[in-house]
């Protein structure tokens, strides 16, 4: 699999590495690995499935997964050339949520993160989309607390949405807001921050040949000032005590050693540099004498990264407050006594949840939201809170596609397996018609053991529910 264009390197980059780099040896294994595909790699989904179990299910295709040292859940994978044809998006393991298919260096900075702080109730991903880290927290936190996941790019935050209902993901809340406006409206909130900055890009030229088209040293200045903006945000957001990540996928010091020694030089006292040396097995041959992990390709045959964890020693003075208006919150939080009518009506067509989720409503829906969150409602405008769980009729509720995937157990009363090839119609939107007999009006239809949705019963064939806009076509499941 080679790159169809060879790599654009500017020659104003190419110096800048070669002054990097220790020696002309590792100047030229740099260039020659950078021209080479990136390994494919994924992480299971612990919401979904322990790892143990997964790898036991997909043992038959004959992938070759090997561990990435940094991440129990991380494998690189290589497949069979017959299996290359069909997509690892498209194979049922993917569209049930069971992994995710992220960057091995990407999956760092969560690693970093709770290494420090292994159980942090409120935790922010300063810019979320696609989800990939964003899922990550989710399955260490195991759905408790809560992750405010922001977006700046509109266009993004649908995709983000995807992946966390598609990773059954139900402790997140949405916003779509410039990073920096964060340390002024919520201070001193979150126990941990993630701040994956945008940022050059210089890291991920191995995906993309046409990666620094428009890189020069000017652009990297320009973008670290933001970097430095978007840190002194997050870290006026962090409460005292709480742990900092600040990475990026990209390799020049400006945008990442500069940006993070800025923000020690300017509050000394309030916050220290927590070094990584010691994070995995071989984390010794990135880590920089301070203690930050710069990742160059070569070390591991990876993307390019950067990662530094600071910790808040003491609280900061406080920006000035922001003048912008919330607005009136649309929910309401639900009566006991509706609340207690909900949940058993959920409970009868399997869904279930625990405290760590609140029921709210709007108009004629109904929504968990965690419950970590609601000390923030009305300090900052939210795109979407946690999940949607029904809509009310006169006659019950019509439950929600994404409620099904977060909280449904494969094993409860009403779970209905499917097909091989049924599952895949499912997944095409089509209607079933199952050989065996269909045991009740309202089933949560399986595959792999994986809720795949709920499907009323129609004489004999099960009405698909799949939401239009997720349906498959071209060649799915497994290849072969």
């Amino acid at each position: 699999m080679a790159h169809s264009s060879p790599v654009y390197f500017p020659q104003a980059f190419l110096d800048l590495m070669r002054a990097m780099l220790p020696d002309e040896n590792s100047f030229d294994r740099f260039i020659a690995i950078s021209q080479q595909p990136l390994r494919r790699s994924l992480r299971v989904n612990t919401l979904k499935i322990s790892v143990a179990d997964f790898l036991q299910l997909v043992a038959p295709y004959n992938w070759k997964l090997t561990p990435i040292p940094w991440c129990e859940e991380g494998f690189w994978i290589s497949r069979e050339e017959s299996d290359e044809s069909l997509p690892l998006g498209s194979v049922a393991e993917h569209l049930s949520g069971l992994f995710y298919i992220q960057e091995a260096s990407s999956m760092l900075p969560v690693r970093a993160l709770f290494d420090a702080q292994p159980s942090p109730q409120r935790v922010m991903d300063v810019a979320a989309a696609p989800g990939s880290k964003t899922t990550q927290m989710a399955a260490k936190m195991d759905n408790q607390g809560a992750i405010l996941a922001n977006e700046y790019s509109a266009s993004r935050v649908k995709v983000l949405h995807a992946n966390l209902s598609r990773c059954g993901v139900s402790n997140t809340a949405l916003t779509h807001f410039d990073g920096r406006v964060f340390g002024a409206a919520l201070p001193e909130t979150f126990d941990a921050i993630l701040l994956d900055a945008p940022c050059s890009g210089e890291g991920v030229i191995r995906k993309d040949p046409e990666a620094l088209r428009n890189w020069s040293l000017e652009s990297n200045d320009e973008i670290a000032a933001t970097q430095r903006d978007l840190l002194e945000s997050a870290f006026h957001a962090l409460k005292p005590g709480g742990t900092l990540i600040y990475s990026t996928c990209t390799l020049n010091t400006q945008e990442n050693q500069q940006v993070v020694n800025g923000l020690l030089a300017r509050y000394p006292d309030a916050v220290a540099l927590h070094p990584l040396h010691d994070l995995f097995p071989g984390a010794e041959h990135a880590v920089t004498a301070e203690g930050f992990l710069h990742v160059f390709p070569q070390l591991f045959d990876s993307e390019g990264f950067f990662v530094a964890r600071l910790r808040k020693l003491a609280s900061i003075p406080p920006l000035p407050q922001p003048n912008y208006k919330v607005g009136k919150l649309p929910f309401t939080p639900l009566s006991a006594k509706l609340t207690q009518e909900v949940t058993q009506a959920a409970a009868r067509v399997g869904l279930a949840w625990d405290q760590a989720l609140t029921l709210w409503q709007r108009d004629k829906e109904l929504w968990l939201f965690p419950s970590a969150i609601t000390p923030l409602l009305g300090k900052v405008r939210f795109s979407r809170i946690g999940v949607k769980l029904a809509e009310t009729f006169p006659k019950g509720f019509r439950w929600q596609h994404e409620a099904v995937i977060a909280l449904a157990r494969p094993d409860v009363h009403n779970s209905f397996a499917l097909t091989e090839s049924e599952a895949e119609e499912w997944y095409r939107g089509r209607d079933i018609y199952p050989q065996s007999e269909i045991p009740r009006d309202e089933v949560i239809v399986t595959w792999q053991d994986q809720p795949l949705g709920l499907a009323k019963k129609v004489n004999t064939r099960l009405k698909n529910s799949y939401p239009r806009e997720l349906v498959r076509d071209g060649k799915l499941f497994r290849a072969g």
